[in-house]
């Protein structure tokens, strides 16, 4: 049976982030920041969570991202590659193409710097050709215990190239639409990992955005077969990015981890729930949220590859 959470992260300190012009034009989660200081900031941020992270034994594998091809996004490397415990590592088709130079197979080196083992990478990035995208675990939310795929179809996840990870990897896929009101319209949203966090024995899950409730339904009833617990949030909860988390195993304790702004816009009902299972791990990451419409989740690339 698979681990549904790691000890291991592969984080990438930024060196040109900003707000992605190319993104925002289906994240709707993005707002631009004025001012000369906002990677600073935003490496300020990325380096107080990464110190909180390994303070309770998380071990996060940073590695550094290069100015000359201007990736704005790359502090969101969860997007790109996925690691497996088979030693399988997934690229993935981008919709923005800024962010295809977030790629960087050098990273891998590190990782095997640090004792791990690489078997094979599958590459899915030839779709590109064909404007078709699946944007990682943003895309895809894994139950790799039960190995399903839980994925919210939009511009940046294709139902087809679902299946064929879904074959390629042994998930059974879990497909829904998923919405949110922009400007009083109901519109995809951009990524499943907004509105959608699957942990060891409970799910954090906004059923608000999945307006079909056949949808709804059959999303439920695979959580339930799976024994989670649901803990619903609202559409406001997500925009905040309470959706945005992600379980990870410390030295002694296993963590739910968050922005503090998530953390903030929980209700005590539900953060006891939370904490029935885990301990709550949040850092302020403001700017880095606020520009680049990605939160917590987004920057933690997990990693189960075996040792060497």
């Amino acid at each position: 049976m698979m681990k549904q959470i790691t000890d291991t992260i592969l984080m990438v300190r930024p060196v040109g982030f900003r707000m992605n012009e190319q993104t925002a034009v289906n994240n709707y989660f993005q707002t631009e920041i004025e001012g000369d200081d906002i990677n600073e900031l935003a490496t300020q941020e990325f380096d107080i969570f990464v110190e909180k992270l390994r303070s309770v034994g998380v071990n996060v594998v940073v590695v550094n991202d290069v100015p000359e091809d201007d990736t704005p996004d790359s502090i969101f490397p969860n997007n790109w590659v996925s690691f497996h415990e088979d030693g399988k590592i997934a690229l993935y088709p981008m919709f923005a193409e800024n962010r295809r130079k977030e790629r960087r197979l050098q990273y891998f080196a590190e990782l095997e710097d640090a004792g791990l083992k690489i078997k094979e990478i599958v590459d899915y990035t030839i779709a590109e050709e064909d404007d078709v995208f699946l944007e990682g675990t943003g895309s895809l939310i894994l139950d790799r215990e039960h190995q399903k795929a839980y994925c919210a179809i939009s511009p940046r996840a294709d139902e087809d190239l679902l299946i064929e990870f879904c074959e390629d990897f042994e998930f059974t896929p879990v497909i829904f639409n998923a919405y949110q009101s922009v400007e009083n319209k109901r519109l995809p949203i951009y990524h499943t990992n907004v509105m959608m966090c699957v942990a060891e024995e409970f799910a954090v899950i906004c059923l608000d955005t999945i307006d079909d409730k056949k949808e709804r339904k059959n999303v439920v009833k695979h959580l339930k077969m799976d024994n989670k617990e649901i803990i619903s949030i609202s559409e406001e909860q997500m925009h905040e990015f309470a959706g945005n988390m992600l379980q990870v195993q410390g030295s002694e304790k296993k963590y739910l981890v968050m922005s503090a702004r998530a953390h903030r816009s929980l209700t005590d009902d539900q953060i006891s729930r939370i904490e029935k299972h885990c301990e709550i791990l949040s850092s302020e990451i403001q700017t880095i949220e606020t520009c680049g419409g990605g939160s917590a989740r987004c920057m933690m690339a997990e990693v189960f590859l075996p040792e060497a």
